[in-house]
């Protein structure tokens, strides 16, 4: 059976994620590598009014365009294995919709700049979309994780190398 591609959707940053991290060789691979790594985010002065009640919330989710990234590969060797995955079962960023997504510790919010920490975001990173973690909603402790049950604790100190641009 051929598949079709689907529409095509366009999307407009809502704001730009700021972080020490100028190249992506280096960057933790994961917020939990990131402790302490602080960053901030930019938003559009005409979505400031969307800020609001924010600051009540201890994390957010993060959705954003892999913006360095090109091209994508529908098997790849992730970080933290050496044996080859399918895109959908790792979070390489090469991926056919370059989207990427992290939860990230929310530290302040003045105006139109929002303080984070544990940032594993390439400086310049278009943010997409910006929602407030709700632990009874998106924490699943009891979850399977398939190949990643053995290797994801090694995201603390795994860095990234240029295998993805």
């Amino acid at each position: 059976m051929k598949h079709e591609p689907g529409p095509a959707y366009s999307y407009t940053p809502i704001g730009t994620i700021h972080s020490p991290f100028t190249d992506i060789a280096g960057m933790p691979i994961q917020p939990v590598g990131a402790r302490g790594v602080r960053g901030t985010i930019e938003i559009r002065e005409d979505l400031r009014e969307g800020l609001s009640d924010l600051a009540a919330f201890s994390r957010v989710i993060l959705i954003y365009a892999l913006h360095r990234c090109s091209g994508y590969s529908l098997t790849v060797t992730p970080f933290l294995d050496p044996a080859p995955h399918g895109i959908f079962a790792t979070r390489s960023p090469k991926r056919p919709n370059a989207i990427g997504l992290s939860v990230v510790r929310l530290t302040g919010v003045d105006g139109c700049t929002i303080s984070i920490e544990d940032v594993d975001v390439l400086d310049g990173t278009p943010l997409l979309d910006l929602k407030p973690y709700v632990p009874s909603f998106d924490a699943y402790p009891d979850s399977c994780c398939g190949w990643f049950e053995h290797v994801a604790e090694n995201a603390k100190v795994t860095r990234s190398d240029d295998r993805f641009r």
